[in-house]
């Protein structure tokens, strides 16, 4: 038998082998790495839902952070509350110290110690009309309230009538009653005459026209005034029953204006002026005005229209005098007359007059710019 060539008997393995589409084997392949662990070229750094199918989930989205509003709208309504109180009363102050009517007043003395206020009330008849309370054929503007106000740097403050028949030195006119130095040489002549009777510089002057008295009570819509009799006063025209009744704006201006009928004359009407304004002072602090921006303006609008101050007064001097006023007529304060030696002074040329007591003013004048006024002295005959 011829050599026959040998065969190789070749094991079958467990991986069986592969055939390629026509029936030729192809080498054995690497076995694929199985999808599920399979690593992108760049990994998210996080996966949303519903993201390809395999792809392992990132960590959860951190909650999204709702803004605080209710807390920035409880802080803008706080802030905006807040700019109205600042601003109203700033603008108030400012649109009212531009409606302020600028004169002169003042006389350029040297100034004194404290703070001394003139409050005149001027009734000029040009503000008024026949047929309104008050009205008389008199000419010319005369003063029937005179108040001297004074703010001492330590002590009480004191509210002082100086009652407008005062017989007294005019500078350049001679001795005359006290309101002929406003008829004669307006307010500049009646400070230097007030401060030539006191010995205080005024230091702000206040000028307020019957009119101005009557629209400021009837903002208010009214005040309570008192006066223990009944008057049935033709020349002022006001009519009264005894007690306490709320006074309309012509009623008021009646009632700080008669003197007829009143036994104490001049002496009675300063204390019903005094009255009036401190009525005045306290129904336009109280907190329905003061909260009440219509009548607010409503006031300042009465008030400035027939208002007069000197020049170098603003509205936040008036503040400071309202303030002032409330507490000479509050009880830390004080409030009268100068001594009076005679309420029926016959001097001659002038007719009835008040006559002061001459002796005892420099000592009374200086109580008072030390802040201890005396009691009251009881007028004379």
């Amino acid at each position: 038998m011829g050599d026959r060539p040998q065969r190789t008997r070749v094991m079958p393995t467990n991986n069986p082998p592969s055939y390629a589409p026509g029936g030729r084997s192809q080498p054995p392949q690497a076995p694929a790495t199985p999808p599920e662990y399979a690593v992108p070229a760049q990994a998210p750094t996080h996966q949303e839902p519903g993201g390809p199918l395999g792809t392992p989930p990132g960590p959860p989205p951190a909650p999204a952070r709702r803004p605080k509003r209710r807390r920035k709208r409880g802080w803008l309504v706080f802030t905006f509350i807040l700019v109205l109180l600042l601003a109203w009363p700033i603008g108030l102050g400012i649109w009212a110290n531009g409606k302020l009517n600028h004169i002169d007043a003042l006389s350029g003395a040297a100034a004194t110690s404290g703070t001394t206020y003139l409050l005149a009330g001027s009734d000029s008849r040009a503000e008024l009309e026949a047929g309104d309370a008050g009205f008389d054929q008199t000419e010319g503007a005369r003063t029937d309230t005179i108040l001297l106000l004074h703010v001492p740097e330590d002590g009480q403050t004191s509210l002082i009538s100086l009652p407008r028949d005062s017989y007294v030195d005019i500078p350049g006119h001679g001795q005359s009653k006290l309101n002929a130095a406003y008829s004669w040489g307006g307010p500049e002549l009646l400070v230097e005459s007030v401060e030539n009777l006191s010995g205080f510089t005024v230091d702000h002057y206040v000028e307020v026209g019957f009119a101005g008295i009557t629209n400021i009570v009837e903002e208010l819509g009214g005040v309570e005034l008192c006066y223990d009799h009944d008057v049935s006063d033709k020349r002022s025209k006001l009519e009264w029953e005894a007690g306490c009744h709320d006074a309309d704006g012509e009623t008021a201006l009646a009632f700080a204006r008669m003197r007829y009928a009143d036994k104490e004359g001049d002496i009675g009407r300063t204390d019903r002026q005094r009255q009036l304004i401190g009525a005045i002072t306290s129904s336009a602090s109280e907190a329905g005005t003061l909260l009440n921006p219509a009548r607010q303006v409503g006031l300042v609008n009465a008030g400035t229209n027939s208002l007069s101050v000197d020049n170098d007064t603003n509205i936040w001097h008036l503040g400071k005098l309202a303030l002032a006023f409330r507490k000479a007529t509050g009880s830390d304060g004080w409030s009268g007359t100068p001594p009076i030696v005679s309420t029926n002074y016959r001097p001659g040329g002038v007719g009835s007059a008040v006559q002061l007591d001459s002796d005892a003013l420099p000592g009374f004048f200086a109580d008072v710019a030390a802040g201890t006024p005396p009691p009251e002295t009881e007028a004379g005959d």
